[in-house]
């Protein structure tokens, strides 16, 4: 996925977006490359923004052909139980709860759920407390996969985020009926 992400990026970080993943997703029959990208105001992207990067992406992509077989060019917003895959995600999205997979054994186990408590940069180690409120300390080269777990106070804090548009919407409906 490096090489992969290698082309990707500076495609999508020149049009002014930050690439959060790119992943094979899929079977071998269908696979997809799903490439996750956000603006770095809104933490999201709008239809329109996936629609643009992935026209930006086709070209790039075509010419190195990184991939032997046919697949699928999916682009998307992260979302709100969205993946963490950068050091930064974790310091951005302290307070809320995770899911966290390890690649190996940590304190004897391989996967957390729990607060993230914040993220020490110089050490890359992600700090979690457990439902047990037992403290975690997880080295961030570890991690296989992580990502926000959905909670009430995630829906609470990005819902600005996720209902964008939705006033015009209202307001165009009361203009309807008014």
């Amino acid at each position: 996925m490096n090489k992969i992400a290698a082309i990707v990026e500076p495609v999508v970080k020149a049009m002014g977006f930050e690439l959060v993943r790119v992943k094979m997703i899929g079977g071998s029959e269908e696979p997809t490359l799903q490439v996750m990208a956000e603006r770095p105001d809104t933490r999201q992207l709008t239809i329109d923004d996936c629609a643009e990067i992935s026209r930006a992406l086709d070209e790039p992509l075509e010419a190195a052909d990184p991939i032997e077989h046919a697949y699928r060019l999916e682009v998307s917003s992260p979302g709100i139980d969205r993946p963490l895959t950068r050091l930064q995600d974790y310091a951005d999205w302290q307070g809320h709860l995770a899911r966290i997979t390890l690649e190996a054994k940590h304190e004897g186990q391989k996967k957390f759920k729990g607060n993230i408590d914040g993220v020490d940069m110089d050490t890359r180690l992600v700090a979690l407390t457990d439902d047990h409120e037992k403290e975690h300390s997880i080295p961030f080269d570890l991690i296989e996969d992580a990502k926000l777990l959905f909670t009430d106070k995630l829906l609470q804090e990005t819902q600005p985020l996720s209902a964008e548009g939705a006033e015009e919407i209202n307001e165009e409906e009361g203009n309807d009926n008014g």
